[in-house]
């Protein structure tokens, strides 16, 4: 007989389950010792809350009352639905309108330019540490869910608070989508096109292969594709998430790239934030404040009015820099015709990377300084940022089996599907930020975008606790599986895991596995636990 599901032991505990379905669960957990500890796990959660509920007012507990909100409720549930028949409707019309396939191709994982990209720039981005990168803004946003999670803890242990009705929240969240009151125009295409002879007086966002500029837009302009070429004007500002973003016309308010290549060409009213593969601002190009970008490769051979700050590998001035320039990263080269009216400021791996010319001209102090990597482990600070964030992850840990049981027990076994839940942490791992940006295109799914990524960034954070307390395990080979068994295995894996991923080479490919195993686990779980119940 195959195991019983979740939804079916809540039902069994909860003394709801028919006289005959109860008795064959009975016979099932004499044999079975996991739907065993399943059903012990409800039953500890069903006595917290018991508990939690006697501290409520005995008013509470009154007919007239109890009637009272079984009717708000009842109300409550026809705002949900009305709520999400009208957010379905403006899905709807979107998703009629909107071609994504093509205009994000470059990034669409399921085609051959758009893997091919994927694959080169994710290779890339671990080789140079992006792993550990990636696992640091897990932890602060795990604190943050730490925070959360006690403070919703208590909450749900004292039951002080009342929440908002759930059809209020979606109705207020659907006039928060309705909020931006300035006109928008979007325009869908393989090739979008605002010719010389045409002026919108609106906001456009525009998705598509191409999206070429040549007339004026009045309002900002929000463009998504595979090139951006604005050769007109830009009244507002422009945000470009493209393969390739060119300005030759005129751009009076701030650029906010994210592409793999940017080329200014022709005027910026205001400032540039960019974060690109490479940054070129030609010998036309003018910026009339000043530059924030981190990029692969920048090359400045136009004039910037004011400061210039940039996190790059190789970046080569020859133009005009109104303030100061300060640089991180690899190699920086000052030309002939190079002009820097304050300070400059470089950090660089190696002083023979930083050639200036003698014809350049820097008006303020040259301050050049090797970045020497200390020994983090000669620190006390690194000792016990590692000690807070172990205490940190052990609560966490013992907060989640505390609330959610049966749900982080069955995470921590399904880490043991071993290449299964590898092979899928790699997909949600590389797939879910595509899926972000797919849906960020329109205004209607950045609310999709950001609760996915709501969940991505704490179940990053969450990896590490499930495979920790799965380790553990296989190492004490507990002959129970109650919480104190899992929480010593939690510390116990937790420990190892943070030994390993300190050993040079070694350790950045044991925090992907580790950060891939533990997303694989946890879709897998959420995939089973959405399933239709099967009874045998």
């Amino acid at each position: 007989m195959e195991c019983y599901s979740e939804e079916i032991c809540a039902i069994f505990v909860d003394d709801e389950l028919a006289a005959d379905e109860a008795r064959r669960l009975r016979d099932h957990l004499a044999t079975c010792q996991r739907c065993r500890d399943l059903v012990d796990a409800l039953r500890a959660e069903n006595r917290v809350l018991s508990e939690s509920l006697r501290d409520l007012p005995e008013e509470a507990a009154s007919p007239e009352v109890f009637s009272r909100w079984r009717l708000s409720w009842a109300w409550g549930d026809l705002a949900v639905m009305g709520a999400v028949l009208a957010l379905g409707s403006i899905v709807s019309v979107w998703f009629d309108e909107l071609r994504i396939p093509e205009a994000l191709e470059w990034i669409n994982p399921f085609s051959v330019n758009g893997l091919t990209n994927l694959m080169f720039n994710l290779s890339d981005y671990f080789a140079h540490g992006g792993t550990a990168m990636l696992t640091e803004y897990a932890a602060v946003v795990g604190g943050l869910f730490l925070v959360s999670l006690v403070g919703g803890s208590a909450l749900l242990l004292a039951r002080r608070g009342r929440l908002p009705k759930p059809g209020l929240r979606l109705l207020i969240m659907l006039l928060m989508l309705s909020l931006p009151s300035f006109a928008l125009e979007r325009r869908h295409a393989d090739f979008v096109t605002v010719p010389a002879s045409e002026t919108l007086d609106d906001t456009l966002l525009a998705t598509g292969n191409t999206v070429r500029i040549d007339g004026v837009v009045n309002g900002d302009l929000l463009a998504f594709g595979g090139t951006v070429e604005v050769r007109g004007t830009v009244k507002g500002d422009l945000l470009s998430f493209a393969k390739r973003t060119v300005v030759s016309g005129s751009v009076e308010g701030s650029i906010y790239d994210f592409s793999q290549s940017l080329d200014l060409d022709g005027q910026l009213g205001h400032s540039l934030y960019g974060w690109a593969q490479s940054l070129h601002v030609n010998d036309r190009g003018h910026v009339g404040n000043g530059i924030v970008a981190g990029a692969g490769d920048v090359n400045l051979e136009g004039e910037v009015k004011r400061s210039v700050n940039i996190y790059t590998g190789n970046a080569e001035v020859s133009g005009s820099i109104g303030r100061e320039l300060t640089m991180a990263g690899g190699s920086l080269t000052l030309t002939n015709t190079a002009r820097v009216g304050g300070n400059l400021s470089a950090r660089v791996h190696q002083l023979n990377e930083v050639h200036i010319a003698d014809g350049a001209t820097i008006a303020g102090k040259r301050d050049i300084q090797v970045q020497v990597r200390k020994n983090q482990f000669t620190r006390p600070r690194f000792y016990l940022h590692q000690a807070v964030w172990f205490a940190a992850a052990m609560l966490v840990g013992w907060l989640g089996l505390v609330l959610f049981p049966a749900f982080f027990q069955a995470t921590t076994r399904a880490v043991g599907s071993g290449w299964s839940s590898l092979g899928v942490g790699v997909g949600v791992l590389a797939g879910v930020p595509v899926a972000m940006v797919v849906a960020a295109v329109t205004l209607v799914g950045i609310p999709v975008s950001l609760m996915l990524l709501a969940v991505y960034l704490p179940a990053i954070y969450l990896a590490k606790i499930w495979v920790g307390a799965f380790l553990g395990r296989m190492l004490l080979k507990p002959a129970g599986a109650t919480k104190g068994d899992w929480l010593l295995g939690l510390l116990v894996g937790l420990l190892l895991l943070t030994i390993v991923e300190f050993i040079p080479y070694l350790g950045g490919l044991v925090r992907l596995g580790v950060v891939c195993l533990g997303l694989g686990a946890f879709a897998g779980q959420i995939y089973r636990a959405s399933r239709p119940v099967i009874t045998a």
